[in-house]
């Protein structure tokens, strides 16, 4: 009885010793939320948008000369030599446009009532373009100008930009009248190019 009393005595120990725990229900949490910092956290590594590492094309290296071209296009004097050549095609086009709808042109003010020729008529509508395309030209190269060297000073590209240029350029033209208007011409070049502005962004 006592042999059997002592082999008893383990298993009412273990029987009277708690249950081994279970799996806790945190542990899926946490590593959930591991899983999530190294997903969308601090911890998430970088991918290299590189082409070639992502299977596309790779990109070769810029020469010397790509670099020097890049530089001379993005420079002030080729944007105004650009805007001024620009001005220039625009204003003549503009000028024999305005030329062929107006009834008056190659008629002579002393003698209104002898009719033009053709070739007085087309001399007339070159001189018209012509007179637009240099005013298109001059303001297109100051307004590119005076842009771009605003954009190089603050060092930012927004609609500013634009304004300050127009009132800078539409006042150096209206000053050859005049102070009141210059001061018109600021506030009208400056407007018209916000306007501008709004409607192209």
């Amino acid at each position: 009885m006592a042999a059997s009393t002592r082999a008893a005595e383990p298993y009412a120990s273990d029987s009277k010793s708690s249950p081994p725990a279970g799996p806790s229900m945190e542990s899926p949490v946490i590593q959930y939320s591991m899983v999530l910092d190294y997903l969308i956290g601090d911890k998430r590594t970088l991918k290299d948008l590189n082409p070639g590492v992502m299977g596309g094309l790779p990109v070769p290296p810029k020469s010397e000369e790509q670099k020097r071209i890049e530089r001379a296009m993005e420079s002030c004097a080729f944007k105004s030599i650009l805007a001024c050549v620009g001005g220039f095609v625009l204003g003549g086009a503009f000028g024999v446009f305005t030329a062929g709808i107006d009834t008056n042109v190659g008629f002579d003010p002393k003698d209104p009532l002898r009719t033009p020729t053709a070739r007085e008529v087309l001399k007339d509508m070159g001189q018209r373009g012509m007179s637009y395309a240099k005013n298109f030209a001059i303001v297109g190269a100051m307004f590119s100008c005076t842009e771009c060297i605003i954009e190089s000073h603050r060092g930012k590209s927004d609609w500013k930009n634009a304004v300050y240029s127009g009132c800078i350029t539409g006042g150096a033209i209206g000053f050859r009248a005049g102070l009141k208007a210059g001061v018109l011409g600021c506030g009208g070049f400056a407007a018209f190019s916000a306007a501008i502005e709004y409607y192209l962004r």
